[in-house]
Parts: structure tokens; sequence; C-alpha cells
């Protein structure tokens, strides 16, 4: 029987990073959704297709062959068959995720495959409604969140490492408005389920957050999965 850890939370807050070291370390397949959305977004923009179109974005779902693969251990995402991991982080393409997965052709889509692996994996999986939505039964479920600043500024410098070009008032106005179109989209909002851990990651390090979820997942681990 597999094991579920679902990790939910904002933009920026860090569940990518932290979801891969938790992965690493207990031997889970680390499943980033985020990344397939955004493989789906990024087939909407090179299709043409705007982001103000449902009717459009519903359509071009059904035809998109968006699939995972891992290669040394590490998620690769294949967009009709493309490796698109590397043009998924781009502002433009993030912007476009946060719409377009709202709609509930797109999120039916992806969800049967998340929901597909993990039955027969032992996961880690985060994005934002898997606790609510996609693993409602996970072993264990975490939200984590951090200020509006903080994640700004995570964002900021992780694209200037980059050699990108951008502005940290700009960033910090686009994670609050993805926030809010997270929040208050018609179907699976970003909520917090009720039987999630609370997690704010603002003032803490990958390694004390790592450390704080371990320890949960320790203490909930039962011989099953041993």
């Amino acid at each position: 029987m597999s094991y579920q850890i679902a990790i939910d939370g904002p933009a920026g807050a860090g569940k990518s990073t932290i979801a891969k070291e938790i992965a690493k370390k207990l031997g889970f397949i680390y499943v980033d959704t985020g990344a397939m959305y955004r493989a789906m977004a990024l087939y909407l923009l090179r299709k043409g297709i705007p982001a103000d179109d449902p009717v459009k974005i519903s359509a071009a779902s059904r035809e998109a062959d968006i699939t995972i693969a891992y290669k040394d251990g590490i998620q690769q995402v294949l967009l009709d068959k493309e490796n698109v991991t590397a043009f998924l982080r781009t502002e433009e393409v993030g912007n476009m995720a946060s719409v377009s997965s709202a709609n509930p052709d797109v999120r039916k889509k992806l969800v049967e495959l998340q929901q597909e692996l993990a039955s027969r994996e032992n996961v880690v999986m985060d994005g934002r409604d898997i606790g609510t939505c996609v693993l409602p039964k996970a072993d264990v479920k975490i939200y984590l969140t951090a200020s509006t600043a903080c994640r700004a500024k995570r964002r900021y410098d992780e694209l200037t490492a980059k050699g990108e070009a951008c502005d940290l008032k700009v960033i910090e106005a686009d994670i609050e408005k993805r926030d809010h179109q997270d929040m208050t989209r018609e179907h699976s909002p970003l909520r917090q389920a009720e039987d999630a851990v609370l997690l704010d990651s603002s003032n803490l390090t990958i390694q004390e957050v790592t450390e704080k979820i371990l320890a949960l997942v320790k203490i909930r681990k039962d011989n099953s999965w041993k």
C-alpha cells in the first residue's frame, strides 16, 4: 500500500524545494503537480490560446499529451513527448498556469494522472489542492506558507541568479494576484485542509522546514511501509 505526503501552499512558499528534499530523504517519488499545470500552460501559450477563453482552453486540454518521466530519480515533464522541464519556470508560463489551472477540464485530466501515480507509488506531492482534492486521504498533509514579501524576494533571487532582469515590486504584485486567483477560483481553490499542519517558512531554512516535516512523518508513520 502506498504512502502519501501532500504539501499545499501559495506560490513561492518553497513547496517544490521542500518536497524534493523530503522525497530524497525518504526514498519516495516526488510529483511536482505545479510543473504539470505549467506544461499545460506552455501548451496553451504555444497554441496562441488566450487566458480569457475558457472554451478554447477546455478543448486544448483534451488534446495535450502531458506525461511524467524520471531520469536519475528526477522528474521530467514531457509535453507531446518533448522534455519541456527547462521551459516551465518563466513568469509568463506561471501566470497562464494560474488562470488555466482553474479550468475544470484541465484539472480533470491532470488530477487523474496524479491519483493514478499516487495509488501505486510512495509519493510526496505538492500543489494547491493536493490535501483537499487530489489526495484527500494522504497520510501526512502540510500547508506550507510564507509572507508575501518573503516569497517575492525568493523568486527575485531565483530569477536574478539565472541572469534574468526582473523587478521585485512587479514580482510581489504578481504573487498577490496569483494568490487571489488561486484562493477564489471556483474549482479546487487553494485552502488549508482541515487535517493539514500549518507551517510558515518565512524565518526558517530549507533544512529546518525539512526536519519539521520529517519529524511529523516519523510520528505518523506505521509499520506498513517500513
